[in-house]
């Protein structure tokens, strides 16, 4: 049986509770929008889970459209949520189109044509193949596009190569570290080989020379780079140009080079110091200065308000020049480094101290084997988590972490939860654009072909990273080399003429090295003022493999209905209005029985669809966001009120009206039993009408001045433990209205003391026996379930409105119980009667079949008794009354006879006088009276 009395505090909340508000489209974000066919959406800083739970995303939130397989994006990749709700370029649609393979749309050494469509290939496309001078085509000029599959195999250009014996060689000496702090040699060397070969096969570039390298293992320590510096310098042949790596190599290779005239160009260096060109005047490299990261700190520092920082570092030149230069950026922005700790081998101490003066932002500058030993002690001292944040240098190898090191005595699991969450400011070293540089390859093609050169992993390999800058190293030698030698200027230099004697020469390529400036794999390659690079900073963040948000972003996520919970209790409902159609059915099947009748089956057949609309309301009642729309919401709080509404006035409203009229009618004094006659059908009929009435009358006022609407409880911001960047408010839906309170107390007023009606009635009816209504005892028991249940649950449900399993699971379990206990108790006795007394025949039936009117109920007997008692007084009345009249007559008559006759004298026969012979119509009557027996 159906409880309205928990439709208010659980689905009706009144306004102001919990910070309920109505929200917009312009308060809310724009809303999530699907993904293309055989593609996704890439959400930044959200999980899968919490992508499920959100309908809104904030202002400014972008998102990134991604294909599966063989397939890209045609269309908007990226769209940014506007201020209006709305998503921008929402009138060009993004599309996963399936495209050929992108290599044919490169030839090493050619130029590639495309046709009949536009980048990336399309089905339809075609393309030309052509080599550039020097190289022929092998393989087929032209392929077609159809259906994600090239037609013909993919050409490649071969080169019309002069002999290397018509062509010069010249040198370049150069230090790669495989091993030591920074071991970048590993990647690098064998990015400055492919380079060596790609210049050296074009013949548009030192046509008369070719480039070859003279290395050695520096291990990045300035000891062992002497060694090997002065015998690249004192053996022949004549090396042209240095390229060392590390910075403390550098510093020394620098300062000895001018001694030499030598240009030295280095790939990894980025100690502040070098940028000094009175100490280092011949000095390039390709790797900026490792103050190019300070100013991008100091923003970050700025951005998030923090005004106190640590520092800890490897005391080397490199990082106590870049911290010194930090420390002048942060004193002119107001922040303060509060402590600067160092280290030469052993930071254990330093860790400690770190932890002792409760530092939280912390910047550390050491190498990458140093790294490793700082964080095994951070991990010792719990110097990690949410509270702490570490800035570190980002040109470390990407798994650095989890690399072997025997130096140190922690797991890898402990390694990663200790560097978890750290931020890294490195320069880009790869080119994001990804288009085509002066040797006619892509950053990914140069990735690509350098990985398979790899004897390791990328990952496990020291300087893959700063790879692309050794690469276009060489690129910048090579194009330097040949200005100078007369292939691209008019001083017409014969390189073979250099010597360490020849400044005019290393006049004339450092010129050119200053003047540089072309699109390399690592990006535009341009020198400043001091010979170092120019180049774009990147910030990342080590987070679970997601990219960190670039502020902390409030996602409104609403908590919605456990659907486990929600099936769960619809199959109940379900079977419940199954078990209500069957009871409907058997009531009117057998409404010609007596039984039957004698029980009002048209209440009960009313108390049945009741609790269908009852058990029918846990359907809407379950629904929220999760199934429906922001639109759709109203239209299904006004189907909780409505079927709950007349449910309750269907179900428990005919069952109050048969306790209603039991106690009218059979509870009166003696004097007033007649009023037991007027007990008429279409009495009960008006009651429940009135009932029903009154509740339709609510509830369409209600519904037209002041309708149900979504509202929205917002509860305290979460921090989610997988995302440090995201600060979740959760949400909860509620119908509701502007004077919910008004709307509650009439409906608590009402409905409540409806029940507690109900349940005196019932207390008073119980020991009444009647005919008329048999069943009455059964509906004061269910009267007295849904009573208790709406006791129990109302308040619990007003408690719970903020957890919605609990509350939904109390109310829509209270209504199917209450139904289940009413459908029961009204119709499984009836059933049960039925079928083992097989009382089915109607009393026209049951007379024929006796030959009498006799009933077994004993009250039945007794009702006739006393109609034909009733009638025998009447008739007794009406003969008492004509016997009286005919005495009179008679005592009349003897009289005038007595004086007409005089008396007869003796009988000679000595016997009595005889008198007149009896008149015939005399009556010969006593005067008693007739009793009335009873059988």
């Amino acid at each position: 049986m159906l409880l309205l009395l928990l439709l208010a505090p659980l689905f009706l909340r009144p306004p102001g509770a919990g910070g309920a508000q109505t929200p917009n489209a312009t308060s809310e974000g724009c809303q999530i929008i699907h993904p293309p066919w055989e593609g996704g959406i890439r959400y930044r800083g959200l999980t899968r889970d919490q992508v499920k739970a959100i309908n809104f995303l904030p202002v400014d939130y972008e998102i990134e459209y991604v294909c599966r397989g063989e397939r890209e994006v045609v269309g908007p990749k990226v769209r940014k949520c506007l201020a209006n709700g709305s998503w921008t370029d929402m009138d060009t649609p993004s599309r996963c189109v399936r495209i050929c393979s992108k290599s044919y749309l490169i030839l090493e050494n050619g130029k590639v044509f495309l046709t009949g469509g536009d980048l990336p290939a399309l089905d339809g496309a075609r393309v030309d193949f052509r080599c550039d001078p020097d190289f022929h085509l092998v393989g087929g000029s032209r392929s077609v596009c159809s259906q994600g599959q090239w037609s013909t195999p993919k050409p490649h250009c071969q080169v019309n190569r002069t002999p290397h014996s018509e062509r010069r060689a010249v040198y370049i000496g150069a230090l790669f570290p495989m091993s030591g702090g920074w071991p970048g040699g590993q990647a690098c060397q064998p990015a400055v080989e492919m380079a060596l070969e790609d210049v050296n096969s074009r013949r548009d570039i030192l046509p008369d020379y070719e480039l070859k390298l003279i290395h050695h293992d520096s291990k990045c320590d300035p000891g062992q780079a002497t060694k090997y510096l002065y015998e690249l310098l004192y053996n022949d042949p004549i090396k042209i140009i240095l390229m060392p790596g590390c910075s403390s190599v550098s510093t020394l290779v620098a300062e000895a080079a001018r001694m030499w005239n030598l240009i030295v160009l280095s790939y990894g260096s980025s100690s502040p110091a070098l940028s000094n060109r009175q100490r280092f005047p011949t000095f390039f490299r390709t790797h900026p200065s490792a103050t190019l990261h300070n100013p991008t700190r100091v923003k970050l520092f700025e951005k998030w308000g923090w005004k106190k920082i640590a520092t800890i570092q490897q005391t080397t030149e490199v990082f106590t020049s870049t911290l010194d230069d930090l420390e002048e950026r942060v004193k002119e922005a107001g922040i303060e480094i509060t402590f600067r700790q160092s280290f030469f081998s052993d930071p254990a101490v330093p860790v400690k101290n770190l932890k002792r003066q409760d530092a939280r932002i912390i910047v550390g500058l050491f190498y990458e084997t140093e790294a490793r030993k700082v964080f095994c002690e951070v991990y010792k001292e719990r110097l990690f988590g949410k509270k702490y944040v570490w800035f570190l240098i980002g040109w470390y190898a990407d798994n650095w972490f989890k690399i072997y090191d025997p130096s140190i005595n922690c797991t890898v699991d402990e390694m990663t939860e200790a560097v978890e969450g750290h931020i890294t400011t490195e320069i880009v070293m790869l080119n994001p654009a990804n288009t085509r540089s002066i040797s006619n390859m892509t950053s990914q093609e140069f990735v690509e072909k350098l990985t398979k050169r790899l004897k390791r992993h990328p990952e496990e390999t020291g300087g893959f990273q700063e790879a692309p800058l050794a690469y276009d190293a060489i690129w910048a030698l090579a194009l330097a080399l040949n200005k100078t030698s007369g292939g691209g200027g008019r001083s017409g230099v014969r390189l073979e003429d250099f010597n360490y004697n020849n400044q005019t020469i290393t006049d004339q390529i450092y010129r050119a090295m200053n003047s540089s400036s072309f699109e390399g794999v690592s990006g535009h390659v341009v020198f400043d003022a001091s010979g170092s690079r120019m180049a774009w900073t990147l910030i990342e963040q080590l987070q679970g493999g997601s990219p960190p948000a670039d502020q902390t972003l409030v996602i409104k996520t609403f908590r919605f209905l456990s659907q486990k919970l929600f099936i769960s209790v619809s199959v109940l409902s379900s079977l419940g209005i199954v078990l209500a159609v069957v009871c409907l059915s058997f009531n009117i099947y057998n409404s010609h029985v007596r039984y039957i009748q004698n029980s009002q089956p048209n209440l009960n057949n009313l108390t049945a669809v009741g609790c269908s609309l009852a058990l029918a309301a846990v359907f809407p009642l379950g629904l929220d966001g999760h199934h429906i729309g922001r639109s759709q919401f109203p239209f299904v709080c006004q189907a909780r009120l409505w079927l709950l509404g007349l449910g309750f006035s269907l179900g428990y409203g005919s069952m109050f009206t048969k306790i209603w009229w039991v106690h009218t009618v059979f509870t009166k004094k003696e004097e007033k039993k007649e009023w037991r006659k007027t007990l008429e059908p279409w009495k009960l009929y008006a009651t429940v009408g009135l009932l029903v009435g009154m509740d339709v009358l609510t509830l369409a006022i209600w519904q037209i001045v002041d309708p149900l609407h979504r509202t929205i409880e917002t509860f305290a911001k979460e921090e989610p433990k997988e995302d440090i960047d995201v600060s979740i408010l959760p949400q909860l839906e509620h119908c509701s209205s502007k004077k919910m309170n008004t709307w509650l107390g009439i409906f608590y007023g009402y409905k409540g003391l409806l029940l507690l009606l109900g349940i005196f009635l019932a207390y008073e009816t119980k020991s009444v026996s009647t005919e008329k209504i048999n069943d009455h005892r059964a509906v004061g028991m269910a009267i007295y379930n849904v009573a208790v249940l709406c006791l129990i649950t109302a308040p619990v449900t007003m408690i719970l409105s903020s957890q919605q399993d609990a509350a939904f699971a109390f109310a829509s379990l209270a209504i199917v119980f209450s139904s289940y206990i009413t459908l029961v108790v009204l119709f499984v006795p009836k059933m049960r009667r039925l079928i083992t007394r097989g009382e089915w025949q109607s009393e026209a039936q049951d007379t024929m079949k006796t030959g009498s009117s006799t009933n077994n109920n004993e009250e039945e007997k007794s009702r006739l008794l006393e109609k034909e008692n009733r009638e025998l007084e009447k008739i007794i009345a009406e003969k008492e009354e004509r016997v009286s009249e005919l005495r009179h007559q008679l005592q009349s008559r003897q009289q005038l006879r007595s004086r007409r006759h005089p008396p007869t004298p003796p009988d000679p026969s000595g016997g009595l006088p005889r008198g007149p012979p009896e008149p015939p119509d005399r009556l010969s009557c006593d005067g008693s009276r007739v009793h009335l027996l009873y059988k």
